[in-house]
């Protein structure tokens, strides 16, 4: 037996916390590094065997990097705002089918390669719903990345002049999920249009897409520079495999100013006009007149 054998063996004759503390670092398993007394602790009180001790460990540190895992994607997602499904206000917009939203949050779509496309007024909800959808991406282990359709465009641009085409398809290509807001809000000039285009034929039955629009498709060629062509072939590959979810309506943001300017005035108070025939403002018999 070699020495390192013999201090090895040494070792395990009795519990040492800062030997095992040390190996657990070694390992790296922060989680069981800092929780390892405390759950020693309790496995003894509860006269718990040695495997329960492992395991209670070993759960510790799968739930802290599942959790770490989800906070990484959540963070590199850079979602603007935090959405869920079941914030989403259905009542307000009765002809969009719940179950189908909630059944397109378990993102068994993502698997498929299939895209989203949710159409209909600003102001509908359309974004809160493609962020939902994102969010739950994450939650499952779905790398997801959001951009406006500008956005991308310009990121796009600035790649191509900083001759970085490449090293973005590649990021490109390493996403589950990736979500495009906006679209149709603002034209694109022919080199966006171009790079747009680049960037759905990439994706095409490699990474989904959640869409986000105010257009009918038929209005789409206006979006690429007028070039019916591009457009054509553009939405070939978008609508190959596709759930196109219009929405109808009108603006949530609308409402709520409407509503909250209704609520202003019920509670604004009123100034009290003179009246000729009430007595308090007429001038008392008597009273000297005013002075001019």
């Amino acid at each position: 037996m070699t020495k390192e054998n013999e201090s090895t063996t040494s070792s395990t004759k009795q519990h040492t916390p800062t030997l095992l503390q040390s190996y657990l670092k070694t390992l790296r398993v922060p989680t069981m590094w800092r929780e390892a007394s405390t759950v020693a602790r309790q496995i003894s009180e509860h006269d718990g065997s040695y495997e329960l001790y492992l395991q209670q460990l070993a759960e510790l540190e799968v739930q802290q990097r599942k959790a770490g895992a989800i906070a990484r994607r959540l963070k590199q997602a850079q979602f603007p705002v935090n959405k869920e499904v079941g914030d989403f206000d259905f009542a307000a917009v009765p002809k969009l089918n719940k179950k189908r939203m909630v059944d397109l949050a378990q993102c068994n779509f993502i698997n498929l390669r299939s895209n989203i496309i949710f159409n209909g007024p600003p102001g509908t909800g359309k974004t809160h719903l493609a962020i939902a959808l994102g969010r739950e991406a994450c939650l499952r282990g779905y790398k997801t990345k959001f951009f406006t359709a500008s956005g991308l465009a310009n990121l796009y641009r600035e790649a191509r002049e900083e001759r970085q085409i490449l090293k973005l398809e590649k990021q490109i290509q390493k996403l589950d999920l990736i979500i495009m807001d906006e679209l149709g809000y603002i034209p694109l000039d022919r080199q966006g249009a171009e790079h747009l285009f680049g960037f759905f034929s990439q994706c095409y039955e490699q990474v989904s897409l959640v869409v986000t629009t105010n257009l009918p498709f038929a209005d789409w060629p206006q979006i690429f520079a007028n070039d019916q062509r591009m457009t054509g072939a553009l939405l070939d590959r978008l609508t190959h495999h596709v759930h196109i979810i219009a929405i109808e309506g009108d603006s949530f943001r609308l409402k709520a100013n409407t509503k909250n300017n209704k609520a202003a005035a019920v509670t604004e108070p009123t100034t009290k006009t003179p009246n000729s025939n009430d007595k308090t403002s007429q001038p008392k018999k008597g009273a000297n007149p005013p002075s001019k």
